[in-house]
């Protein structure tokens, strides 16, 4: 027993020495938000988010995107964002336009199917849909005299940033918003890593422009400094009108609902929320620097936290000694596709110990 304890020890030791750059949830809660669960932990308040906590994360949301009259939720996590609002926006018959490569497609198992809804794919670019695809896509539908028995294009998905980082210019978030209510169909925004984008956009795009644009959005917490949580922002008063039991249904209320308001109302002080994101984005660009600089290729020119390479799989499999991260997507024969992804929980030192064990390689 003695000899296994030991080994078991060693192990963790190793993994110990190893630097993190596999996802932006890795760790708990950024010590701002941490320390307000703290404070507040004793405090004893009502369930479900009625408490005086959750009422002042909502208005510092409001007060943020400039949207006064919007009703916020706090919901538990992305997967169940994303399926109960999509739930609550379409009818019956009616399916969500999404990127191929959409989140809600390609990595939450088939939630949405679950729930009765379809997803209508749409050709990407780097993971962004046009406006024109989405114009193309309604009009052929409505063309189609059969179209009483297809599932009808009932809202649109997109996410910003998209599963590869890049991010919709202002321009194309306002066509976007423009064709969709044109035909009448709300435009969601799964806003996981909002505030990545918000910050690599380098004020291009704010949280009201998201706001004045999208129907619903969400603003991640998750990965983004808190241990877990999302609050979603329905600017559009006609939607989503009994949106609180539908929440339930999909196992996404939280009936401690005090420490999602917490969490969001540490966030929104003091514009700790975009102060995590932008020192976030600064160290995921200093990564690829490293990368450029050693003539390896970037796989997306992605301005945020999540950073895509192609690299040999000799190079990938010297890295993981070392290095932890996701190889992305299905391994190469010679070369494969990785990913690198900074949190609030990236310091300064795994940047630099990064750029120490990529010295190996020379150019």
């Amino acid at each position: 027993m003695g000899m296994v304890y030991l080994c078991k020890l060693h192990c963790e030791k190793i993994l110990d020495l190893m630097i993190h750059f596999d996802t932006d949830y890795l760790s708990g809660a950024h010590p701002k938000v941490l320390e307000r669960l703290l404070v507040t932990n004793s405090d004893l308040t009502p369930g479900y988010g009625a408490d005086a906590y959750t009422q002042r994360a909502k208005e510092l949301i409001r007060s943020a995107c400039g949207t006064p009259d919007a009703r916020v939720y706090f919901l538990v996590g992305g997967t169940q964002t994303n399926a109960t609002v999509i739930d609550g926006l379409l009818a019956r018959h009616e399916g969500v336009l999404s990127a191929e490569s959409g989140h809600i497609n390609v990595h939450e198992s088939g939630a949405i199917e679950a729930a009765g809804h379809k997803v209508l794919t749409l050709p990407t670019q780097d993971g962004k849909v046009t406006a024109e695809s989405v114009q193309n896509y309604i009009r052929d539908f409505y063309a189609d005299d059969t179209y009483e028995h297809m599932v009808a294009p009932g809202m649109l998905y997109i996410s910003f940033p998209t599963e590869y980082g890049t991010l919709y210019s202002l321009e194309e978030l306002e066509a976007l918003s423009r064709v969709c209510r044109e035909h009448g169909i709300p435009l969601f925004v799964d806003g996981a890593r909002l505030g990545y984008g918000l910050a690599a956009s380098n004020g291009t795009i704010t949280l009201q422009d998201i706001a004045r644009l999208c129907d619903v959005f969400y603003i991640g917490g998750t990965k983004n400094g808190a241990l877990f949580g999302e609050a979603v922002v329905v600017t559009q008063p006609n939607l989503l009108k009994n949106f609180m039991p539908l929440i339930k249904q999909h196992g996404a209320l939280l009936a401690k609902g005090r420490l999602l308001g917490a969490q969001f109302e540490a966030l929104f002080t003091d514009d700790l929320y975009m102060e995590i994101s932008r020192e976030v984005v600064r160290k995921a660009l200093c990564i690829k620097s490293l990368f450029v600089e050693k003539g390896f290729q970037v796989e997306v020119d992605s301005p945020t936290n999540q950073q895509f390479f192609r690299l040999p799989n000799a190079v990938i499999d010297r890295l993981l000694t070392e290095v932890s991260f996701e190889i992305w997507g299905p391994r190469g024969q010679e070369q494969s596709v990785v990913r690198f992804v900074t949190g609030w929980h990236t310091t300064d030192a795994d940047v630099d110990r990064l750029a120490q064990i990529l010295r190996m390689f020379t150019k």
